[in-house]
């Protein structure tokens, strides 16, 4: 089991090497050029149109509860712990190359969409689309696409389940005593009743926890910041300066150089809102839409929330905060930080976050992984996946889980492969798709004539 344990970790840590960072920041950039920064122009429409009502358009949900679905699934630990772990090892420059990851990961995303809404099909559960459907249908590469739909499947089980159902138990161990197996049966119980009524349900559920969970978390980061805010002006200072010179180190923190802050910064940023992964799109398919680009606006928002906000706020609090200049670690480091200004109240605060973003990342990524084994064997796959994926949750709650957070990385960059190669031969379409949207009505409507 050693050898095995260590070869998946090999795999893991080369498949997110410096080339796969590469190729995930360098299509978001040639998608940027090609849809000439699409994602800074229109993103206050974007925002108007996730409370659109597309009433009689193809689709299941709501832009709202698609958007929803796909924040509850990259909204998750890695907003919390991640970002620590980035200014831990790569410094405060690494919250800079975050965020430059996440700016160029919208257009990504959006292009992820654009192709998701556009390539889907109806199925008798409902919409079905996602990189499976647009490799095999768009780009005309059907066994890249049954790829794609096997590591997801796989990924299902370790990042969207056993990992996740982990970490919300050691959180609640620590800080209210619960023990595992309680955790666990809770969890079970709640997200079996969740997912049994389909992507219709998850949408419900997911449209009243994912704002509950993230106005909650910003708003208590919001007050800590209001409390310190004399703090702010150096916390950005420390950001833009470390992020083009090396960072000493300061108390227990290694000193970092610029390669490590791009480095750590990059890869917590794709890790958070998982902009070229291809999950994300297959929420998306599911959306009432007449248009594949309104829908692709609404996508890109996530990851302005998830990286641009949500991190942004957690990063925020570590570096007005002391303990990162301490020694404290990185999975304790944004607990710490909160309660320096709010006392016990602080660790609690990040507690139930931990909890409620690792169970809302449960919850998302069963509906992946449900579409994922719906392609592969078809719909009668459906009901026994949903019983072997709650089964997991139990297992994941009460075991040590060193292997599964491996073979979930390496599962989740090669989920990547099949994606970037079909966003990077679509591109055309997803240029031309957007052109279309955003002629002048007029012309629109002439140019649907003439055809």
């Amino acid at each position: 089991m050693e050898k095995v344990e260590a070869a998946i970790t090999l795999l893991s840590s080369w498949i997110w090497g410096a080339p796969m960072l590469v190729a995930l920041v360098g299509t978001g950039c040639y998608l940027t050029i090609l849809l000439k920064g699409l994602q800074f122009r229109r993103l206050p429409l974007a925002f108007r149109l996730i409370w659109r009502k597309e009433h009689g358009a193809d689709g299941d949900i709501s832009h709202f509860a698609a958007l929803m679905t796909a924040l509850a699934a990259t909204v998750g630990i890695g907003n919390i712990v991640g970002v620590a772990t980035a200014i831990t090892l790569g410094g405060p420059g690494a919250v800079f190359w975050m965020w430059m990851t996440g700016l160029v990961g919208m257009a990504t995303k959006y292009s992820e969409a654009v192709l998701a809404v556009k390539y889907r099909e109806k199925g008798p559960h409902g919409m079905r689309g996602g990189p499976m459907y647009y490799l095999a249908k768009g780009a005309g590469l059907p066994r890249l696409g049954w790829l794609f739909a096997v590591f997801t499947a796989l990924a299902t089980f370790g990042i969207g389940n056993m990992t996740q159902a982990n970490s919300v138990a050691a959180a609640l161990s620590s800080s209210f005593g619960l023990r595992d197996w309680q955790s666990g049966v809770a969890m079970t119980l709640l997200t079996g009743l969740v997912i049994l009524g389909g992507v219709k349900s998850i949408g419900r559920f997911t449209s009243i926890l994912v704002p509950f969970m993230i106005v909650g978390y910003v708003g208590a980061a919001l007050v800590v910041l209001a409390m310190n805010w004399d703090e702010l002006p150096g916390a950005f200072a420390l950001i833009f300066r470390h992020a083009f010179t090396p960072a000493a180190g300061e108390g227990g923190m290694a000193g970092a150089g610029v390669a490590a802050a791009i480095r750590y910064g990059v890869a917590r940023g794709v890790f958070s809102n998982e902009s070229g992964l291809g999950s994300a799109p297959i929420a998306a398919a599911a959306a009432r839409s007449r248009s594949p680009v309104e829908q692709a606006l609404v996508s890109m928002t996530q990851t302005f929330i998830d990286t641009l906000v949500v991190c942004s706020m957690t990063a925020l609090i570590i570096l007005t905060a002391d303990a990162w200049k301490s020694g404290v670690s990185a999975a304790d480091l944004t607990a710490a930080s909160f309660a320096e200004t709010l006392g016990v109240a602080g660790g609690l605060i990040v507690t139930l976050g931990i909890s409620l973003f690792g169970y809302s990342t449960l919850i998302g990524w069963n509906y992946y992984g449900e579409k994922a084994i719906e392609y592969l064997v078809g719909p009668r796959g459906i009901k026994p996946y949903r019983v072997v994926f709650v089964s997991m949750i139990m297992v994941g709650a009460m075991t040590k889980l060193e292997l599964v957070w491996s073979f979930s990385d390496l599962m989740n960059g090669m989920m990547a492969v099949p994606n970037l190669i079909g966003l990077l031969l679509l591109s055309g379409v997803i240029r031309s798709e957007t052109r279309e949207y955003f002629r002048p009505t007029a012309a629109r409507t002439a140019g649907k004539r003439n055809r």
